[in-house]
């Protein structure tokens, strides 16, 4: 017997597709015999008997602790433009970055933020298409002046998925210390600072028993404790972060941001992030970029809580991003 689809308008014989006469049939309903009749839960009530749950306040977000620490400026971009080709990634920036405070470039992906942060240590002039305007100063001196080997290890990276280099904790941490000079130090020698350096940055006690271990047989998030701890040992001025615990487990970020804030009393920190939470919880002052642009920058509390710009306002309040 021939029959008619209603989904084509067409005849097929049900014997020969059996699957378009399965697929024009309901699914079936699956049932689940109780003894008793199930009980509703009720929401619980409020104690004020006001506000339903849906709409109650949000809690306010728990800052990291700070220090009396007087900040220190350490770098300044004034009017710093950067394009690739024809396309402006960043537009006449100018900002400054303090030792004793933790700046976070916040703003939707492809603002710009994170080609700023590259520039501050040359990493921009790795691609060839790259032309940058301004001024970027160190210490009141003009970054192009420095050696470039130089000027990375004033001005340290850390990137945003961990990269420990295939050896040992220890070997890790000393490779900085030993490429500086011409005559490799010995292991007694590069010691005390690898041990101070994984101190810094929180890790040595998970590890001290462990140094001479494969470095990438460490979790996530004590690999970029070690990248920290790298980085620290050459005793840079300021610490670039790109997303560093966008990989990370809830765990592993809050001890991430727990160094960072410990570290800002040592050194000037720039982080980038898309976490406007975390944003929150670590930064001292902030700056939004859109665009290309420098949209606002002032003291995080005012950024986040009271932006004078509209799309400041707009982009903190989850509006867009």
């Amino acid at each position: 017997m021939e029959s008619l689809s209603p989904l084509d308008g067409e005849s097929f014989d049900p014997m020969r597709e059996p699957l378009a006469v399965a697929a024009q049939l309901p699914p079936p309903v699956r049932r689940i015999a109780v003894e008793e009749a199930p009980t509703i839960a009720q929401p619980t009530p409020r104690a004020n008997g006001n506000l339903p749950p849906s709409t109650s306040p949000r809690p306010k977000l728990k800052r990291m602790p700070r220090t009396d620490t007087v900040p220190v400026e350490r770098m300044r971009t004034e009017a710093l433009s950067i394009a690739y080709g024809e396309k402006l990634a960043v537009n006449q920036v100018s900002l400054i970055v303090r030792q004793g405070e933790v700046l976070a470039l916040i703003g939707p992906s492809g603002c710009g933020k994170t080609t700023l942060l590259r520039s501050l240590n040359r990493l921009v002039d790795l691609t060839a298409s790259a032309r940058r305007g301004g001024r970027i100063l160190l210490d009141g001196e003009d970054v192009d002046l420095f050696d470039v080997t130089h000027l990375r290890r004033r001005v340290g990276m850390l990137f945003q998925q961990p990269n420990p280099f295939p050896m040992s904790i220890f070997d890790n941490v000393a490779y900085g210390l030993r490429e500086r000079g011409s005559k490799k130090p010995s292991r007694r020698e590069l010691e005390p600072a690898v041990v101070e350096a994984l101190h810094r940055a929180g890790l040595f006690e998970e590890v001290k028993d462990n140094l001479d271990h494969p470095a990438l047989a460490l979790s996530g998030g004590q690999q970029q404790r070690l990248c920290i701890a790298r980085s620290l040992a050459v005793r840079p001025e300021v610490l670039l972060l790109d997303e560093p615990c966008s990989a990370l487990d809830p765990i592993s970020t809050q001890v991430i941001e727990e160094t960072i804030v410990s570290l800002r009393a040592e050194i000037a920190i720039v982080i980038v992030t898309h976490n406007l939470q975390q944003a929150q919880r670590v930064a001292d002052h902030a700056a939004f970029m859109y665009l290309g642009d420098l949209i606002e920058y002032g003291e995080a509390e005012q950024v986040f809580g009271s932006p004078m710009a509209e799309r400041t306002r707009e982009y903190v309040s989850g509006g867009f991003g």
